[in-house]
């Protein structure tokens, strides 16, 4: 499955990315989630237990379901004051 995963606030500064693609075989977020703070380095950020995400621009929780194509967005909880 192809997908195109964002990164938005601190995690795209962390990363130094705004988006890419990935390929792999992900049935729901947190399977995209696991797979990148997998590879280590700044990507570790991404195992933030309270990170907030979104799959094809709704906000979403980690056992959304996934389709071919989807687009995944990560980005760190929001604070008000």
């Amino acid at each position: 499955m192809k997908i195109k995963v964002m990164y938005f606030a601190r995690y795209r500064e962390l990363l130094g990315l705004d988006e890419e693609p990935l390929v792999g075989d992900f049935a729901v977020v947190d399977d995209v989630r696991a797979v990148l703070a997998g590879k280590g380095g700044e990507y570790q950020v991404l195992a933030e237990q309270n990170l907030m995400c979104a799959r094809n621009e709704e906000l979403c929780k980690l056992d959304e379901p996934l389709e071919e194509g989807d687009v995944v967005a990560f980005f760190p909880p929001v604070t008000g004051g």
